[in-house]
């Protein structure tokens, strides 16, 4: 593709080259292809299930090492509220207060949601808040019919300059209301931390933010640190990324060229979750706990939280130990058949690997090799809770086109739908992904991984957009957690469900774990 002086400024100042867009013009020219599913992952076969006593040892294990290692939890957190609140913008659109009153709207519109909100009205965290602003501005609110105080009540969460509430960062949300005070996800995020991602009385946290954002989570901190550190006993160090502007990929038109802006430059959009592999390999602890920044509980339910995601580091630490004695071994001189197929046992038994069929007839040198590639790689543990219905994605055994057969997360995205095997497949997942990671990061030498090494780049996908009108085709690099850790070793594990408190829309937080007993 040739690109005018003008283009080649604009890409260069993302942080781009030719050679990199031209890649990512192939990419949509030629297809990406569908991820191939032998089988779902299940329990006995690609998720381990710990018993009570197995849950306690690695619990035990961790807590023996965790002053000793360096941790980081990791939460993506760019995502604005405004996705909670789709259903309450689709009624504010359409209901004429003239013509109806917002029960015969319900009733007319089946709108499920919107019942559910006003009849939990009392119960958001946001209430108090809203109501003690309606009342200060509108004189004889309390004369208002029941009607037109829900009305004002949405259209002041909305629309007044106190609130705009869809304009928060989700993480700045009012998640959570306790005797004194209300609490984001931000801040549930720092109370988890301590209980587990903390070691000598000390927290790092790495939050991953839109940049717009930046100064609302600062102030945030320091409005809350004090009181935190102190319920807490620990000291917090937060450090705050960008989806850094590299990572932007190219839109093209219907003929795959470059889809141009009015002023004629050229389109570039932000990547997805996969973007954020960049701020991840950037971080150099020995282990990183991921989570998503909406996924968090009250202060009652944490410990339990806490408890499932020692375990995942216990039993991350016992796998890493044990691969990195193996690596020593196959690092000596004299190594002998017994000890090499010792080593293989331990990867098909314990990490799940899938050897290759003739490896029993590589030469003794290329057995080594084979094994040290095979191990010297990152490692995560992923927690995985029994699949109730959730969209996203969910544990696999996967094909690639080399034939290799690994354990991989897998988005519905990925899979082609249309292909009634792979369906079924899909359908008959028994786990779901609760993004629930930990991750070990650097080698047996204590050498920090480059983790853009292990991505499968065609596990990228393209989706349909528009821009001024006009359609457009936008690449989405491998997910974070997807095609971006797919040549990492994986073992999943069940976690209860208890683990998984997602707030995808407002009424999320009407549920028991967001709610003070």
């Amino acid at each position: 593709m040739n690109f005018s002086e003008s283009d080649r400024k604009q890409i260069e100042e993302k942080g781009l080259t030719i050679e990199e867009v031209n890649k990512q013009i192939d990419l949509f020219k030629q297809g990406l292809p569908f991820i191939n599913l032998m089988k779902p992952a299940t329990i006995n076969s690609g998720i381990e299930q710990f018993s009570k006593v197995q849950k306690e040892a690695y619990i035990s294990h961790f807590q023996g090492k965790r002053d000793e290692i360096s941790m980081v939890k990791f939460v993506p957190a760019s995502g604005a509220a405004t996705r909670m609140f789709k259903f309450l913008f689709q009624f504010l659109e359409a209901y004429s207060p003239e013509k109806e009153s917002i029960n015969s709207y319900i009733n007319r519109h089946k709108a499920s949601g919107l019942s559910i909100f006003l009849a939990g009205l009392e119960k958001f965290p946001f209430y108090d808040e809203v109501i003690e602003q309606m009342k200060a501005s509108i004189p004889e609110f309390d004369k208002l019919s029941v009607n037109e105080k829900q009305l004002a009540f949405l259209n002041y969460m909305f629309h007044d300059k106190k609130f705009n509430f869809s304009n928060y960062p989700k993480g700045l949300f009012p998640f959570h209301k306790y005797k004194d005070h209300i609490a984001t996800a931000f801040e549930e995020h720092l109370f988890e931390a301590g209980l587990y991602a903390s070691s000598n009385g000390k927290a790092d946290l790495h939050f991953t933010i839109s940049e717009k954002h930046n100064h609302k989570f600062d102030e945030e901190f320091k409005r809350i640190e004090e009181i935190v550190e102190r319920k807490t006993k620990t000291a917090f160090n937060i450090e705050f990324s960008f989806q850094k502007e590299s990572t932007d990929t190219i839109a093209v038109n219907s003929k795959n060229e470059p889809f141009r802006n009015p002023d004629g430059s050229l389109l570039f959009r932000p990547s997805g979750h996969g973007a954020l592999l960049e701020n991840l390999n950037e971080i150099k602890a020995d282990i990183i706990f991921i989570k998503n920044i909406d996924n968090v509980v009250v202060f009652e339910y944490e410990e339990i939280v806490a408890e499932h995601k020692m375990m995942l580091a216990g039993y991350l630490l016992s796998l890493q130990e044990r691969s990195f004695e193996n690596l020593a071994i196959l690092d000596t001189q004299n190594i002998d058949q017994k000890t090499i197929y010792k080593i293989a046992d331990f990867l098909t038994e314990e990490l799940n690997l899938i050897l290759n069929p003739e490896f029993e007839k590589f030469s003794t040198k290329y057995q080594i090799d084979y094994l040290r590639e095979k191990l010297n790689r990152p490692i995560r543990v992923c927690g995985m809770v029994k699949n109730e219905g959730e969209p996203g994605g969910g544990p696999f055994w996967v094909k690639d086109e080399s034939g290799t057969i690994s354990l991989q997360i897998v988005e519905s995205a990925q899979v082609d739908k249309k292909n009634k095997h792979q369906k079924n497949i899909l359908k008959n997942a028994t786990h779901f992904n609760p993004v629930d990671l930990v991750c070990g990061v650097k080698n047996y030498k204590g050498e920090p991984f480059d983790l853009k090494q292990y991505v499968d780049k065609k596990t990228a996908f393209i989706s349909m957009k528009t821009k001024t009108g006009k359609n457009l085709k936008a690449l989405e690099l491998p997910g974070l957690w997807n095609g971006s850790m797919a040549n990492w070793n994986t073992i999943f594990v069940e976690v209860p469900l208890i683990t998984f408190n997602p707030v995808k829309t407002v009424n999320d937080l009407l549920k028991a774990t967001h709610q003070i007993s």
